[in-house]
Formats: C-alpha cells, structure tokens, sequence
C-alpha cells in the first residue's frame, strides 16, 4: 500500500478498534504522523495499536500518532486547563513504537492543520490558537505558507553544562570513530546535542542503531547531530544542518523540538546569543528557529514550518 493509498487497513493488533476509524496522513518537513479526531475520547489506543498503525510495512507508517481530543478528556489536559481554559484541544501524541512522548514541534504544526482541515477550529492567517500538549500549553500562529509555534523555554538538562565547555555528556554513535562530548537541552522533551566536524561525518552516520549517551537524562533523550555553517552567522542569520536519531522512532527526516535545541545548542557554543534568527536544515527541509523573550522573563523558542496532509483512509476491525 501506498502513502496515498485510501484502502482501509487491517491489522491483526487492533482487534479492540470498533467499526471504521478515519485516519489522516501528514508530515511537517518528512516527519510524518498518523491523525485520528476523537472529539469524544472514544478511541483510546493501546502501546501496541499505535505502533503497528505505524509500522511501515504493515500498518500505515509514521514516525507517530496523534490523536485529536478535547483538553477535558484527559488528565494531563485538565491540568493544562486550569492555567490556559482557552486550550480546548489536546494532541495526544505516540512515538512509532507506541511509547508517550512529551512533545514534538513538527507534529504540533501538522495538528494545527488537521483540525483546520476537519473544521474543527477557524483560525485565519495571522490568528493564535493555543494546543494542550504533555509539555505544556504550545501557541500555534498561522502564517501564509506554513505555522509558527511558541515551543516555550529552552533549558539545560544538567547543571553543570554551563561550567565545562558546554558539554555535559559524551555520545558513542556508530558510524563515529570516538565518542563524542554533547550538551543536553530540554525543550519540554529531552534532547542531547553532538557538533560534528564536517559533512562526511554528518553523512557517514548509522542512526538505526541507537547512540549510546552518558549520562543518560531520565526520561531517555533524542540524539541531534549538527555542522554549523561556515560562516555560521549570515546577515544576522545563523545557520546549520542536522540528523536526528528520535527516542522510540530511530532516524526521522526532520525533528522540530530537535532542531530548536540544535540551534540553542550552537548558539551556545559560538557565544552568539545575540543572534536570534537561525535557518536548521534538516534532510526533509528547512524549518527556521527564533529566539524570544517570554512574558515571564525566560527566553522562549518559536519553530515555524510547513505543514501537509498527504492522504485519508480509514482503520477497519477485523
């Protein structure tokens, strides 16, 4: 089957999916997800539901799921609700193996447009429209060709990052002669940054196997390899590629969270926090990062991007 395949689907791991459910296929720069509406909660997937819709070869295929409900339905929402009323709809996202993950900044983009498109919100070109999430409440503005999301603020995993060079961890990478020195940084989900020294080594990456980080955060982490570009900074534009090995997924084509800590790792590491605009190129495009002061003090990440739905189908029982 095709990705613009409509034929329904059928899998022996989803015995418990009552009658036909309506998915939708979308990705934000070649990460792709799975899109199921449950405006009533009545589809609560298991680990194992998830990554079999997921799989590549027998299911539909995506990096993960994301299921549209309304904030109230979900623990995790109403306790968004009680600081932001105003965050009606939640995204209940799963990595492609079924796991829970915290956030991910190209799914949310990819969300955003899905509800526009089963006209669940009106949002016009230049509105806001605040997304619960298990990171927090993420604003999603809609712009001309694409969204731009307020990721929140970024920060650093472990304290002593900014003490020793700007690393906090080494990582074993296959297809790396020696372990690498990386710096963790949180975007509401883990991260663990590793600089490369040239496009060889960025190329030369094996990441279906899983980098081996020390010391690991606690909830695991996504693995970001970067080269900035030389020059780094153009017309007050700082620049960079990436690769990411994504906790629970492997290799994706592009990571949003990843990429804003990808630029606030680089930032770092060049001294140029006064550079604020910054281009990430990642295999499956280009999203753009901006730096912003927040209404509490803390500095904030914006992530913009496109964001397409490439097909419909439908899950049927078996």
């Amino acid at each position: 089957m095709s990705a613009n395949d409509p034929t329904p689907v059928t899998t022996p791991s989803l015995q418990s999916v009552v009658g036909r459910l309506p998915y939708a296929k979308g990705h934000g720069t070649g990460n792709d997800f799975v899109l199921i509406s449950d405006p009533l909660d009545e589809h609560r997937l298991e680990a194992e539901q998830v990554a079999a819709l997921c799989d590549r070869h027998r299911g539909i295929g995506g990096d993960g799921l994301i299921r549209a409900v309304p904030s109230a339905t979900l623990a995790e929402g109403r306790e968004v609700l009680e600081t932001s009323p105003d965050a009606y709809w939640f995204m209940d996202y799963r990595n492609g193996d079924g796991s829970i993950s915290e956030m991910c900044g190209n799914g949310v983009r990819v969300f955003v447009h899905f509800l526009l498109s089963e006209n669940l919100v009106d949002l016009p070109v230049g509105s806001r429209l605040p997304i619960g999430t298990r990171a927090g409440v993420k604003v999603v503005t809609r712009l001309e060709d694409g969204y731009a999301v307020d990721m929140g603020p970024w920060e650093f995993i472990f304290e002593q990052a900014a003490t020793q060079n700007g690393l906090d961890s080494r990582v074993t990478t296959t297809g790396l002669e020696k372990a690498r020195g990386a710096l963790s940084i949180s975007m509401g989900n883990p991260h663990t940054v590793v600089a490369v020294a040239n496009a060889g080594e960025l190329e030369d990456l094996e990441l279906f196997v899983i980098p081996d980080v020390r010391p690991l955060p606690p909830q695991g982490t996504n693995v970001e390899y970067v080269l900035a570009a030389d020059p780094i900074v153009t017309d007050g534009v700082g620049s960079l590629r990436m690769r990411v090995h994504e906790r629970g997924v492997g290799e994706t084509l592009s990571c949003g969270t990843g990429a804003c800590a990808a630029a606030a790792a680089t930032r770092h590491w060049a001294h140029a926090q006064d550079i604020l605009s910054w281009k990430v190129q990642v295999p499956g495009g280009e999203v753009g990062i901006e730096f912003t002061q927040g209404a509490t003090g803390r500095e904030h990440v914006v992530l913009s991007g496109p964001a397409v739905l490439v097909s419909r189908g439908e899950i049927t029982e078996i």
